[in-house]
């Protein structure tokens, strides 16, 4: 009896640490394959120093797996997932709400995380620990949510249900609206990767606060469009499935850039 009730504690713990994955495992792994086919030829040798023969993609969940360690090495890095930014009349006003935001949040730790890396006193461990955390960062940022609002924790206390099932905003974005469609994270990137040149130089360019701020007014959209309460379903998808691909491919392209400027 003793053994059942372990087992059944642990597959509680993984299932409920699976609930708060954004993007959920194949959304941010489809990001880390796209910015794998974009890397320069001297990121990905310089990459391959730290990641062995393992993938972007292989590593791409690694910062929300350890939200089920128990020792509380890595409870503070549970606020580097999000940051909450109330709506603004434009950039500037973003821009300085974003920035007056002192506690690490998304936004801070991946310029910090950026700047540990290309640091030439940190050691290669402590560089493949913030690169793992940076390839899943650029993936968040890119779920629209993860830069919602203060008063509902981007979208987790707005309670919807999806195909009948009871759920949260922040939930259905961060999980359902990508692992519904059923691809393989190669098949989405695949199909997903297939921009002109022009057009993904295009997409890299901007600053931080630029795709934030992108994300912000996805986020908004959102928010209008999905109240408390609503029931959704095939007409949900059906307004949100171009936004969806759009945000992990250019959640793809731009890590790569990312890396790119660091490794490259």
């Amino acid at each position: 009896m003793k053994s059942i009730l372990s087992k059944f504690a642990l597959a509680v713990l993984i299932f409920s640490s699976l609930q708060c994955f954004a993007w959920g495992l194949t959304g941010h792994r489809v990001i880390a394959e796209i910015a794998q086919h974009h890397l320069t030829s001297k990121a990905e040798r310089n990459i391959k120093k730290l990641l062995g023969n393992k993938t972007l993609a292989y590593y791409a969940n690694w910062p929300d797996f350890i939200k089920s360690d128990t020792t509380g090495v890595w409870k503070e890095t549970s606020a580097w997932h999000y940051v909450n930014v109330n709506p603004q009349k434009n950039f500037q006003q973003f821009k300085d709400s974003l920035e007056a935001q002192k506690s690490p949040n998304l936004y801070t730790q991946i310029e910090n995380l950026a700047k540990k890396i290309k640091d030439k006193n940190t050691s290669d461990a402590d560089k493949k620990t913030a690169l793992m955390f940076l390839i899943h960062l650029v993936g968040d940022l890119h779920q629209p949510l993860h830069v919602g609002r203060y008063e509902d924790l981007g979208g987790n206390k707005i309670n919807v249900t999806y195909f009948g099932q009871a759920t949260n905003l922040h939930s259905l974005w961060d999980t359902k609206m990508v692992e519904d469609r059923k691809y393989s994270y190669t098949e989405f990137a695949d199909l997903l990767d297939i921009k002109a040149d022009a057009d993904v130089k295009n997409i890299q360019g901007g600053t931080l606060q630029d795709w934030f701020y992108d994300s912000q007014k996805i986020a908004n959209s959102i928010y209008f469009h999905t109240p408390k309460d609503s029931k959704l379903g095939y007409d949900y998808n059906y307004r949100y499935e171009s936004t969806v691909e759009r945000q992990l491919l250019y959640g793809g392209l731009r890590l790569a850039k990312v890396l790119n400027d660091i490794f490259g």
